[in-house]
């Protein structure tokens, strides 16, 4: 796991602390062992580094060392599994 990531289990995020404010992937339990990963933020001070990319990496190796699928709700949580198809297959079917 990331160093600079945190898992906060009981505010359902990962997030990464700045000065200013967090950057963060939020997610719910709509189902037993489903994830829906369901919004990314990012301070507009570290748009541009990869924070969202560390981000949603970390939620989804987390959910792969559950045996969780997912549910990609937030477009960034979406598009990072398009360009990284290794992923592909922890995508809950509609």
């Amino acid at each position: 796991m990331s160093d600079n990531v945190i898992h906060d289990e009981e505010d359902l995020r990962f997030y990464m602390p700045f000065k200013e404010e967090d950057a963060e992937l939020t997610y719910t339990y709509p189902e037993t062992e489903v994830m829906d990963f369901d919004h990314t933020y990012v301070p507009d001070s570290q748009r541009g580094k990869g924070i969202a990319g560390k981000l949603v990496k970390e939620g989804l190796e987390y959910a792969r060392s559950r045996n969780y699928k997912v549910i990609p709700s937030c477009p960034v949580v979406e598009a990072y599994i398009k360009r990284n198809p290794e992923y592909k297959d922890m995508v809950q079917p509609e």
